[in-house]
Parts: C-alpha cells; sequence; structure tokens
C-alpha cells in the first residue's frame, strides 16, 4: 500500500438543524473514501473540509483515495491520506482495495467508515463488514439507474447506518427510488467557504486583473454561467435566451472546462455563430479566481435542465451577493428565496429566461443593494462550511451514540 502520512490535508430526513457535534466523537478515527482529490469538485473539497473539521475536534482524519492537487491542502490540518486506486470499477481491483481498507481499518483502529462514491462504497462496505467499523454514505447526486444492474450498484450508497443527503431533493429521491426510511436519512447541504466567497476579501486588484484577462470594457453588464460544458447544464439555453433578448451591449460569459467532450462545445460555438452573438458571448476553460469572476458579474445564471443535486452556484453567487436565476427545480427551489435572493424560471424555457434577464439588468441600485444583503445573509445562516462540517461530526456522534447505548 502507498501510504502517505502527511499533515493535511424525514421520520427526519433533518429540515431542522441537526445540533452541533456534542463531543462524543472527539476521539474518533473517521476514514472517509471517494475515487480521488480533483481540486474542483464539490464532493472532493467537502471531504477536505470535513478531514479538516474531524482534526480540529480532536479526532484522528484518513481520507483514501487515487491522489490528486487537495492532497496538498490536506496536510495543513494534520489528516492522513492513503493512496488507493479506489476510482477504479474494475472488480479484482475494487477486491483489492477493500482488502487493503481492512488493514487500514484495523491498523488504525477505525470507528466510522465514510463513503462519498460508488465504487469506493463497495470495497469501504466489504471492509467495515469484516471489521466491524461503522459505515455512513453521503448521496451527492441522483445517479442514473436505466436498469436493474445500474440500481443495485448505485444502492451501496444507501446502506449507511446513517444516508447524508446533499439537499432536501436528494433525500426524497433517496426514499422514493431506494426505500430509505427517513430514520436513517440526515440532510447536510453543502458548504459555501466565506474565507474565499467573501465580497470583503475580493480585492478591486483581482477582479481588476480578471476583467483584463477576459477583455472586459467598464460599464458593460456581463452574464455569466458557471459549470462543465455538459448539454444539462443549459448553456444552449442562457445563449438562446441572450439572442432572444436582444442586446447587444452586454458580454455572457461560459465559464466551464469541456472535459473531453469536444463536440458539444463546437455545437455551442456553432450556435453562438447561427445567432450573431460571436461579439457578446465568449468561452472561458478554467478560472482560477472564481470569487472575482462573481464580482465581475451583473447577472450569475443557473440554467440546468435537469435538477441539481445542490447547485453550488447558486449558493457561491448568493454569497458574494450578486443576483442570480436559476431553473426551478432540484436543490435550486432549498437555495433561493423567490424574489428575496435571487430568481427561479421553468427549466429549459428560453422566453422565461430572457425576460428575466431582461429585468434583473435592469434593476435599480437600491434593489441590487436589498437583494445582495438578503443574499448574503441567507447562505451565512443556511449554507456555511461550518455548518456542513458541524453537522457532518455530529451524524458521526449520532452512529458512535447508538452502539454505545446499545
Amino acid at each position: 500500500m502507498d501510504e502517505e502520512k502527511h499533515a493535511i490535508t424525514e421520520d427526519r430526513p433533518a429540515e431542522s438543524p441537526v445540533p452541533p457535534s456534542s463531543g462524543s466523537g472527539r476521539s474518533a478515527a473517521v476514514l472517509q473514501v471517494l475515487p480521488a482529490l480533483g481540486a474542483q469538485g464539490g464532493v472532493e473539497r467537502g471531504a477536505v473540509e470535513v478531514a479538516q473539521a474531524v482534526s480540529a475536534a480532536g479526532g484522528r482524519a484518513f481520507i483514501v483515495s487515487a491522489g490528486g492537487p487537495l492532497v496538498h491542502e490536506l496536510r495543513r490540518s494534520g489528516a492522513t491520506h492513503v493512496k488507493l486506486p479506489l476510482d477504479s470499477k474494475n472488480p479484482f481491483v475494487m477486491r483489492a482495495n477493500a482488502k487493503a481498507l481492512a488493514r487500514l481499518i484495523e491498523a488504525e483502529k477505525i470507528n466510522i467508515v465514510h463513503a462519498r462514491s460508488r465504487a469506493p462504497a463497495w470495497s469501504a462496505e466489504a471492509a467495515a463488514r469484516k471489521t466491524g467499523a461503522y459505515f455512513v454514505t453521503t448521496f451527492h447526486g441522483t445517479y442514473s439507474a436505466g436498469n436493474w444492474l445500474k440500481r443495485r450498484y448505485n444502492a451501496v450508497m444507501a446502506r449507511g447506518e446513517r444516508v447524508i443527503a446533499i439537499s432536501k431533493f436528494i433525500a426524497g429521491h433517496v426514499r422514493r427510488v431506494y426505500g430509505v426510511p427517513a430514520s436513517r436519512i440526515r440532510i447536510i447541504h453543502r458548504g459555501v467557504d466565506f474565507n474565499r466567497f467573501d465580497a470583503a476579501r475580493v480585492s478591486a486588484e483581482r477582479v481588476a486583473k480578471l476583467a483584463r484577462e477576459w477583455r472586459l470594457v467598464d460599464g458593460v453588464p456581463v452574464v455569466m454561467l458557471p459549470g462543465r460544458l455538459t448539454r444539462w447544464k443549459g448553456q444552449t439555453v442562457l445563449i438562446e435566451a441572450i439572442a432572444k433578448l436582444g442586446r447587444r451591449d452586454l458580454r455572457c460569459m461560459i465559464v466551464g472546462s469541456d472535459q473531453g467532450r469536444s463536440a458539444y462545445r463546437r455545437e455551442l460555438v456553432r450556435l453562438v455563430g447561427r445567432l450573431g452573438l460571436n461579439e457578446v458571448v465568449r468561452f472561458v476553460d478554467h478560472c482560477g479566481d472564481m470569487p472575482a469572476a462573481y464580482m465581475l458579474t451583473d447577472v450569475a445564471v443557473s440554467a440546468s435542465t435537469d435538477p441539481e443535486a445542490f447547485g453550488r452556484v447558486v449558493a457561491e453567487a448568493q454569497a458574494l451577493g450578486r443576483p442570480v436565476i436559476a431553473t426551478d427545480h432540484g436543490a435550486a427551489r432549498e437555495i433561493v428565496i423567490p424574489e428575496e435572493t435571487g430568481w427561479l424560471v421553468p427549466p429549459g424555457d428560453v422566453a422565461a429566461l430572457a425576460e428575466r434577464l431582461g429585468r434583473v439588468l435592469y434593476l435599480p441600485a437600491e434593489a441590487r443593494h436589498r437583494l445582495a444583503a438578503q443574499a448574503v445573509a441567507n447562505v451565512r445562516t443556511n449554507f456555511t462550511t461550518e455548518l456542513m462540517c458541524a453537522r457532518t461530526l455530529a451524524v458521526y456522534d449520532e452512529v458512535l451514540a447508538d452502539h454505545q447505548d446499545g
């Protein structure tokens, strides 16, 4: 095993806040498993943040993955990273992973194994069962389940002693599709890190630097859709809405990598050309300073045609006080307070999105300031990293207390 020990780093799907960790699990050893520690994903960053919280609370935190850029960030918190090919779906590799995880659990006296993805969960469940560790899962999405084999593969995520759902929308899906009783589900929304997504921490120099890189002109309104280039994220809907709006005095920034979907990217470029928007719509493969990108933006858009399991864009935009328009389904309904912190439009409805864009772009300054204050307050109250971590540690405490009581 290639081990790197570094100083790193509803019964009740609970709508009401889960109380902060009481401390019963502070000496616990928690092992999280996920495919890899890439820098951009919400799953990966959430795992790192929880590991840091476990270490800060006095516990011992372990993450097992195939590695990645976030391993370096882990080094600052006192957690341990163990490298295994958990990104593999090969049955033989998964079986070997289960044996390696069991050895690690026994050697380090792990109390709780927390699985955040399906292939690692199969190995982790087997290892937990063999060693007597307690098994917890987080449902991060709906997962495609077009046939019985897919459903069986997905079902491992429903077998945790507690199943964490990242939104009420996902909690409903877990109950409906996999039959998990609400008594085992805990809703813990993803958290926004206010050390990064705080307008007071984003300097004017950072914003100006990004404006130069994106060749933006002062006074020209900016509409931004962040998100990887994949069809269900709704880039075509926004582009067509911009065309219907009929304004050429703005810039529409489509920010996100195609992740190998070059055919879809070419389709979007052709659509922009056909609609005569070459000077209006621009594509940015990667942005290393998303807080500055939001601060440049007059309207942030989440145009997803399929429901979002959480919708990080919607929360981050509000955290920075930016007007946000999202589609009226999935977890966006939980994050946006309509007409107070943002707006919801029907999914795939080009005319509705164009109409709402037109209104928001003409919002008076006083209305923008009022909306910004309400949006920031909404995120600070309900969707912070600190709250996400406290609630996750409370779940660990709850599982440990169940077995102590037993």
